[in-house]
């Protein structure tokens, strides 16, 4: 049964402007997602646990975030609101509690930019309203001639493998269901795009696997397409490494000795091996003609 809690403060101000997707807020109607992606950055990091059987909505939300949004516009701090950071905005208890709808319209009342990072369908369900986030948005001053757009939807993978998918998001749509509603939100106008954060080392990070996710993120109308690492936090039973080696042990765990060799005691891979990885996206990036950037 979902929790139901108070809140003083929604809108999270970042220290400084995030350098890939460009939002200087963040925003989460829920604490919880019923996702369970095994190896969520939550799970074992100092944010705590992000399991379906945590989830809590912030009932009285959408009244502070009115009262935040008014005080930032009367000081002059506007800024792209990434929607969400610490879980989906788009999790099952959406389409009954509708919080991030009522956020998406207080965000147009205020005329603030948007960035919806999601891996659910469901979003279609809001295309008319970003669509007039789109239109009457107000960008920071010194943003408004980079970015043009006041609303960007942006849909995560893993892998375009449906058997890892489901092993690994099982709460979330399938792959195949998150690239037929970014063709549905590119046809309805809105700028969209790929997030492969994180690539999965050895099951999605291959040339092939890169490119295949290339090609079908620009097929399903993606502008751009960004791949990051994947990170796994903590050593206790629900956290994203131990899960996250549980599944490989189960899947291919001839892979283990090369995950300890990669990531040692750290929480993310070898330095080396992000810069491959981002210098081989970059150059397949650039071969078929997508951005491997926002902007």
């Amino acid at each position: 049964m979902i929790r139901e809690i108070t809140v003083k403060s929604v809108l999270n101000k970042k220290k400084k402007r995030d350098s890939w997707f460009l939002d200087d807020y963040t925003l989460n109607p829920y604490e919880g997602c019923s996702f369970n992606c095994q190896y969520c950055y939550v799970r074992g990091s100092k944010y705590g646990e992000n399991m379906e059987e945590s989830l809590a909505v912030k009932i009285n939300a959408q009244e502070v975030l009115d009262r935040q949004l008014a005080f930032r516009v009367k000081k002059d701090q506007r800024g792209i609101i990434a929607l969400a950071s610490a879980t989906d905005p788009y999790i099952r208890i959406e389409e009954k509690l509708r919080m991030t709808e009522g956020f998406l319209k207080l965000i147009l009342k205020h005329r603030f930019p948007v960035l919806i990072i999601t891996k659910s369908d469901l979003v279609v369900r809001d295309l008319a309203l970003l669509k007039e986030i789109d239109q009457a948005a107000i960008h920071a001053p010194d943003i408004g001639n980079t970015l043009t757009r006041g609303a960007i939807v942006s849909f995560s993978f893993s892998t375009l493998d449906e058997s890892i998918a489901a092993t690994l998001e099982p709460g979330a749509p399938s792959p195949q269901k998150r690239l037929e509603a970014m063709q549905q939100c590119r046809e309805a106008g809105l700028m969209t795009g790929v997030n492969c954060i994180p690539t999965l080392p050895f099951l999605s990070d291959s040339d092939e696997h890169l490119e295949r996710m290339i090609i079908a993120a620009k097929a399903h109308g993606a502008e751009y397409i960004l791949f990051g690492g994947l990170t796994l936090f903590g050593n206790e039973p629900s956290d994203s490494k131990t899960l996250y080696y549980k599944f490989l042990q189960r899947y291919s765990p001839a892979y283990i000795p090369e995950y300890k060799d990669l990531y040692g005691s750290f929480y993310s891979p070898l330095p080396h091996y992000l810069r491959n990885l981002e210098t081989r996206a970059a150059q397949l990036c650039l071969h078929h003609g997508i951005r491997n950037r926002l902007v």
